[in-house]
């Protein structure tokens, strides 16, 4: 008998760490007896539910919890796994709708990928990074023209509620289609029918397959909030490394400090500025630094990320927005005032800046709108100073009149792409004077006229526009007597 057992004797025995847990709730576990657990684990609990070793001290492990806990309880065993979280990647996420993990959430069956990727991924070095010199064209007048993006850019967007932040990420996604550039719109702390029409919206507008939606809804768990940006971020490497140039959108990263914030205080952690953690920028500034534009020797793709940020009663030197205004390359401020006297999108020309897309602006946006910046952000001045009632001189007067032109075609309803050559002739009728002659309220009809006009009897102008080639004489002049003549036709 002693011989069989002797016989039947398997040395590769499996020994398994197990754990019990000594509290839940809040989307945190406390457990003892996991000795041997790594920081950021994953450890797996009853009912093939995860979590993540976070604290770990002396006499217990804090964790975080990916999923709901309404079946686990204290004295539950836990288990460690020996691996840290990953989320699949690859081609077949496209056109899906899915968390974190990897699970499906649009009822289109499993998802099934040859490769995951580490959620928390180092960002690449200085050496792998390229200059970011390619625009990424958001189809928006108002930000191609005054605050350009580059592809690689870090852009922040911010401003109040019901403000359109969200508006101008779709429109940016939207505006990629047939411009082999993958998006990824990443929702934390949503609600699931603002993201339901989100998707809706994508689907009619044939943007889902080119997209991939990463969701963690407001009723999640805290934990499955905190580390969704980071996958949705190592999915979006994935492209990014073999070359393809990728759009990620964060919505929005106040709702991402908040559930960190609540996990950090339910473990216990020291508070620091409105109870935030001390590390409060890092977890930020780590996730924001893995945007760039590689070197062709590293692949040559480009990651272009768009955090969102929402901002109470206007307040853009809360301790949120500042650590993403210090962290990003610019940012575009949307203002309720504007939003309520339907000057939409309502973009602060004044408060909003892009520190990199100037060196990535096509040639025939600085010839055309070099100057409009400033000349805007003059006009805003002087329309607030003539509210006073004082008489103005002619000149004055002119450049007012001139203002609230540029006004009138810097407005653009949703959904409504504008290309290029069409942004360029717009710009150029109205900063040479030529909308000088046109009432306000036709000024959007011209508008559109001239477009049309561009589009039939500019073709060869408008593919050197987009080429990214420098606008010549002749181009200009053809441009400008095209819109001379709509203009004409369109106020006889």
């Amino acid at each position: 008998m002693s011989q069989q057992v002797l016989d039947n004797y398997n040395p590769q025995l499996q020994i398994e760490e197990v754990g019990t847990v000594t509290y839940l709730g809040g989307g945190i576990a406390r457990a003892v007896g996991l000795p041997g657990v790594q920081a950021e684990e994953l450890v797996r609990f009853p009912g093939n539910r995860f979590g993540i070793a976070y604290n770990l001290d002396r006499n217990e492990v804090g964790i975080i919890l990916l999923d709901n806990s309404e079946d686990l309880k204290a004295g539950c065993e836990v288990l460690r796994t020996g691996r840290v979280l990953d989320a699949p990647v690859g081609e077949e996420l496209l056109g899906r709708v899915i968390d974190a993990t990897g699970r499906p959430l649009d009822n289109k069956g499993a998802i099934s990928t040859a490769n995951r990727l580490p959620v928390e991924r180092e960002a690449p070095g200085i050496m792998q990074r390229a200059p970011v010199t390619v625009p990424l064209q958001t189809g928006i007048k108002v930000i191609d023209a005054l605050i350009p993006i580059g592809k690689g850019q870090r852009e922040l967007i911010l401003g109040d509620r019901t403000t359109g932040k969200t508006a101008i990420a779709l429109d940016t996604i939207v505006n990629q289609k047939d411009k082999n550039v993958i998006c990824i719109y990443c929702a934390i702390g949503q609600r699931s029918s603002a993201v339901a029409k989100l998707i809706a919206e994508l689907r009619q507008r044939k943007a889902m397959e080119y997209c991939i939606v990463v969701v963690a809804g407001g009723e999640k768990s805290p934990g499955l909030q905190y580390i969704t940006p980071y996958a949705a971020t190592t999915m979006a490497e994935y492209f990014m490394e073999r070359g393809q140039d990728v759009l990620i959108v964060y919505d929005d990263l106040i709702q991402h400090a908040r559930a960190y914030r609540a996990l950090s205080l339910l473990l216990r952690r020291p508070p620091g500025r409105e109870a935030f953690p001390g590390d409060i920028f890092y977890i930020h500034s780590r996730l924001l630094e893995r945007a760039t534009h590689l070197c062709p020797e590293f692949g040559g793709g480009s990651l272009t990320a768009l955090p969102i940020v929402e901002t109470e009663a206007q307040n853009i030197s809360a301790y949120i927005p500042t650590n993403l205004v210090s962290i990003t390359d610019g940012q575009i401020y949307l203002t309720p005032d504007l939003f309520h006297k339907g000057i939409l999108p309502a973009v602060d020309v004044g408060k909003s800046v892009s520190r990199v897309g100037g060196k990535t602006q096509l040639p025939s946006y600085r010839s055309v709108a070099g100057d409009l910046r400033l000349s805007y952000s003059q006009f805003e001045e002087l329309e607030a100073f003539s509210r006073f009632g004082t008489q103005l001189d002619d000149a004055t007067r002119k450049s007012i009149e001139r203002g609230q032109r540029v006004r009138e075609v810097l407005k653009q309803t949703q959904y409504q792409s504008i290309p290029v050559a069409e942004q360029i002739a717009v710009l150029l009728a109205v900063t040479q004077g030529i909308f000088d002659i046109v009432p306000l309220d036709k000024i959007s009809l011209v508008e559109k006229s001239l477009r049309q006009a561009v589009r039939e009897q500019a073709t060869d102008t408008c593919q050197t526009i987009e080429s990214g080639a420098k606008l010549s004489n002749n181009s200009l002049m053809t441009l400008l007597n095209i819109a001379k003549n709509t203009v004409k036709y369109s106020i006889t």
